[in-house]
Order: structure tokens, then sequence, then C-alpha cells
């Protein structure tokens, strides 16, 4: 952890509880588009909407393939109802604020979603990248190489905290270290994100104040 100068956050799952919300959208999409509900709720898990729709999709072409990941964003956009921080999100947040660790979140989301759901969770991050800000959503790295752009931090000096595979495969592609969420593998694996809480920030790591 000595080497950690910044936190790179996914959002859903990760900062932010919005699995019923995402799960609503997609089966209320799926039954639209004749599609498999439960596989499309599985597969677009870390992904972004279009490449999901893209498999689902993939005999369509490309004007429809664009009308339904549209919709399939509209969907979502004003389901917030039960969407909230995760458990430990917060308090996580306000150390690294008070220790002055610079953190971002990176999302598969577009901005206006992301906004959205983190605005409902009570999160305003400083930097944030979402599928707007670059040419390719994970696991292509670019979103996490830009976030590290952003703060001035080198990628690998940052801790990228993800829960799905697709968004660790960016991680380490960007050369960054990982903490996995929700049983997967990585260089820490954490229940929470309150187990974060006594391990980012030891007293004399580098980037926090003294």
């Amino acid at each position: 952890m000595n080497d950690i100068r910044a936190i790179l956050f996914d959002m859903d799952g990760t900062l932010v509880d919005s699995d019923r919300a995402v799960e609503r959208s997609w089966l209320s999409w799926a039954t639209e588009y004749g599609a498999d509900g439960p596989a499309a709720y599985e597969m677009a898990h870390g992904s972004p909407s279009e490449t999901t729709v893209r498999k689902l999709l993939s005999h369509l072409g490309e004007e429809e393939i664009r009308r339904a990941s549209a919709r399939q964003l509209e969907l979502q956009y004003d389901d917030l109802s039960d969407v909230v921080a995760t458990p430990g999100a917060l308090d996580l947040i306000a150390l690294l604020d008070r220790e002055g660790v610079p953190w971002a979140v990176v999302t598969s989301a577009d901005d206006r979603l992301a906004k959205a759901r983190l605005t409902a969770a009570g999160i305003t991050p400083r930097v944030l990248v979402t599928t707007d800000d670059v040419a390719a959503g994970k696991p292509d790295p670019a979103g996490y190489l830009l976030a590290a752009q952003l703060l001035g931090v080198p990628a690998e000096n940052c801790l990228v905290v993800e829960d799905a595979e697709v968004g660790l495969e960016a991680a380490r592609a960007a050369g960054a270290h990982t903490a996995a969420l929700r049983g997967l593998h990585g260089d820490l694996e954490i229940r929470t994100l309150a187990d974060l809480t006594t391990t980012v920030t030891p007293a004399g790591r580098p980037g926090t104040r003294p």
C-alpha cells in the first residue's frame, strides 16, 4: 500500500448500490426487445450498456442498435428511488478527503446517468470519467488511464476498486493496483468499502497529510 497515492472507484456496485434499478431496467428492456432479461442483466454488469446491447442484438442494423441502446439508458435515468451509497462508501470518501488522498470515479455509465446516481447517493467526485469521455469502455483501460492523468498520479500508483471482472481487467491493463469486491480476485480482496478504511491511509504513507 505504500505505492498508493490515489484511489479510482468504479461506480455501480462499488460506490453506489444501484443493483435493483439496473436489474429493473434490463428486465424491462429485454421484454421490449424479446431478449433474455436475466442473461442481459448478468452480461451487462460492469460494461457499458451499448456493449451489451450489441451482443444481444447483433442481428440488427447500426441505427436499430443505437436506438435500442438509447432506450436502455432511458429506462435507467429516472429510476433512482432506491439508489444509495454502498456500505462504508461515504465514510471512506470522507477519510480520503481528510487525509488529502485524491480519488476519482470511473464508470461504464454515461455522464447523465453517472451524475444522477452519484447525486442520489450523496457523492460528489472532483474527477468523474464516464463513457462520454473515452472512445472505449471497460475492459479497455482508457477510463482509468484518463482518471489517473486528471488526478496527476501515475496509474501504477493508483488503487482501483472494482466489483466486476471487466473493470478489474481494465485496471490491470492500465497498470494499476486492484481491490476486488464480490468475491473477485485482486491485489486486495474486500467485502465492503469499510474494509479499506484501515489500509489506504496508514500514518506516514506517501500522499497523506502529516
